[in-house]
This record gives structure tokens, sequence and C-alpha cells, in this order.
């Protein structure tokens, strides 16, 4: 068995065929969480970009076989796997497992309490299922990104946090565990389908919510979270950025008052978007004044709702999150520690990153046992 394994999945099975972005976090989430991860990975080594071998800490806590899918042997193999396991999670392009022989109707007939995850991009079905396409043209398609800019400018590329984690993995793991709570009530099983575009079009119900109450509009910059002075970020003296986002009206006069503005009646309607370019400006100008050190020590863990933009590595060292410990060094290499947190059954430190194929011979030995 993986190392430290404990958490409140302990004892959960899960099969991952190998791949790239969000199948492969999913699967790092649940192993996290104390499940058995069991990864199964092409025998050769893919020329892959994202390729990031003993750096791939998605592949955290798992544990690793190697198998030829491209054979009768290896797809057997995969078949043994099923039998044992609760959930399995592949996000290959629609019917590529079917031809693999690895669909689902397939796999539920050698386990019929097995939680069939897919992960993709577009679905299972529609026009665009068989299109190739990443995180930003996803939620591009699903309105997700529309608010994600400056007035005027294009919308920004931001991580690929929103679609492919955001709106894919999350959905995936929410959607496997509901998947595996009916399996126990029932014994039956069931395919997932958790398309990132499904998922990230799901998150913008904030987003109309207020743009059915008339506070979101169709033109970027004109609506309460993508236009305000006060909800934006700002460059300071020494090049580094911070943010504050003071939506509310006492948070608002927070704000004001310590930046020496409660006076001045510019800033008397927060809520006006013919003013908020104008103010905008004279944030800009007041941030870009001072460095971003002095802005936090005036701002910081005050009702101003401000934070600094930092770094993963400044965000590691920063006194709230080293006292939470929300970041870990792991063979050197700096990862979040697993969320969220659980009273009762604590996660353990995340388990280290496989090696292809290293567990073969154990995990047909260990599934096959139980």
């Amino acid at each position: 068995m993986t190392s430290n394994k404990q958490g409140p999945l302990t004892g959960l099975k899960v099969l991952e065929i190998a791949g790239i972005g969000p199948g492969p976090f999913c699967g790092m989430l649940l192993a996290d969480l104390g499940a058995d991860v069991v990864v199964a990975e092409r025998a050769e080594t893919a020329v892959d970009a994202l390729d990031l071998g003993d750096t791939q800490i998605a592949n955290r806590g798992k544990r690793s076989v190697s198998v030829d899918l491209k054979t009768p042997e290896g797809v057997e193999t995969v078949l043994s796997l099923i039998e044992h396991c609760d959930a399995l999670i592949e996000g290959m392009r629609p019917g590529v497992m079917e031809r693999l022989g690895l669909g689902p109707d397939v796999c539920l007939q050698r386990n019929g309490r097995l939680v069939y995850g897919r992960m993709t991009g577009w679905g299972q079905h529609g026009p665009l299922a068989h299109a190739a396409g990443h995180d930003l043209n996803y939620i591009a398609l699903s309105g997700a990104l529309w608010y994600a800019g400056q007035p005027g400018e294009a919308p920004v590329t931001p991580p690929s946090l929103v679609g492919d984690v955001g709106g894919g993995s999350m959905y995936l793991a929410v959607g496997l565990l509901a998947g595996i709570l009916h399996a126990r009530a029932t014994g039956i099983g069931q395919v997932v389908d958790a398309a990132i575009i499904d998922g990230s079009a799901h998150m913008t119900s904030l987003l109309l919510a207020l743009q059915a109450s008339g506070q979101m509009h169709e033109q970027r910059g004109q609506s309460l979270l993508d236009g305000p002075h006060w909800y934006n970020t700002y460059r300071c003296s020494d090049g580094a950025f911070i943010s504050v986002g003071s939506l509310e009206p006492k948070f608002y006069r927070e704000l004001r008052d310590k930046l020496g503005l409660a006076a001045d009646p510019a800033f008397d309607k927060p809520y006006d978007p013919q003013a908020w370019p104008q103010l905008r400006e004279r944030f800009a100008a007041l941030f870009a004044s001072r460095s971003r050190d002095e802005w936090c020590s005036l701002l910081e863990g005050s009702d101003a709702c401000f934070a600094p933009v930092l770094s993963p590595e400044e965000a590691a060292d920063h006194p709230h999150m080293r006292a939470r410990g929300v970041y870990t060094r792991e063979g050197g290499v700096l990862q979040p520690s697993p969320a969220p947190r659980f009273s009762s059954t604590p996660a353990g430190t995340p388990g280290p990153i496989p090696r292809r194929g290293q567990h073969n011979d154990a995990v047909l030995r260990d599934w096959a046992a139980r």
C-alpha cells in the first residue's frame, strides 16, 4: 500500500487510466483524502510536454501499474482490476475507451457496482464532442470567461484552474463520490459524464443571479465584479501587485478611511459605473506611490478586503499560509497540502510520486485478495 494512507476515503479503491490535466488532478484529490488510487500507465514513455515524470504532483500518493492497452493481455489486466474497484477515471476523447475494449458496458459487466467517471472538455455528445480543446476554449464557450478582463480589452487568459480543475476535476470528484454512495445503497453502478463545459457553466450561477437582478451587464466593465475601482488589482511602486475587493459599503468605508479618502466626495458613489474609470485611475496612481510591503503594513488584516498578489513561492512563505500549513515540500518539490480538512479523519501527508509501473505486482496481489 502507499505510505501514510489515511483520511475519510480510506478503503476506497479507484482505478485511473493515465491522462493529462483534470483526470489526474481528480485522482490526486481522492488519493490525498485516503483513497487507494491506482494509475494505469502506458508501458512506454510518451513524448508529451505535460509528462512531468518525478515532478508530476498529480500522481502523488497513487500506485502505478504499467500496461499496454493495445494488447488483449493489457486490456484483461485492466478489467481484472476493475472487478475490485469502486470507481474508474478516464479522460480519453469519446469513443476511445470503447475502441480499446474498456467502454462502460464492458466494465459494468465485470463490476456492476462500478462508477465509471468520464472526464472530457466538451462532453460525451454534442456537435463538438470529438473536437480538440483546452481549458481556455471550454470556459470561453461556456460563458465563464466573459467577465475576466478589463473594460475595452480582451478577456485575460487565466491559469488552467477555472475549467480543468474547477469545472472539471471537482465536478468529477463530486460525481464519483455521489455515484459511489448510490452504488453502496443499491448495488448499481453508473456512468458519470463530467464535462468541463458543463461544470464551468454551472459555476456561473452567482453571476447569472446578479445578472437577473440587474447587477451584471453584458458590457464588460459595467458590473459589480469586473469594473469597480474597489474590486481590482493594482501595481505598486516596486512593480509588485495588490488586490482590493471591498464590495460591501462597510468594507468600502474602511478602505476609504485607511487610504485617507473619507472626506473626498469623488468616492461618495461607489456603485456608479460612470465614475469607475476615473476612480480606477485615482486608485492606480495612489497604489503606485508605495511599495507592496508598505500597503500590506497599512491594509493587511483589516476589513478593507485587501491581499497582496503573491507568487506560489511567496504564498508558501506568508505567515497565514505557514500557520495553516497550506503548502509543503516533498522531495524538494513545492506542492499544496491536502484539502479540505477533516476533524475526525484528517488526511496524511501527501504520498510519494510513483515510478511508472512501480506497483504492478503489489496492486494485482492486493486488489485480487480483497
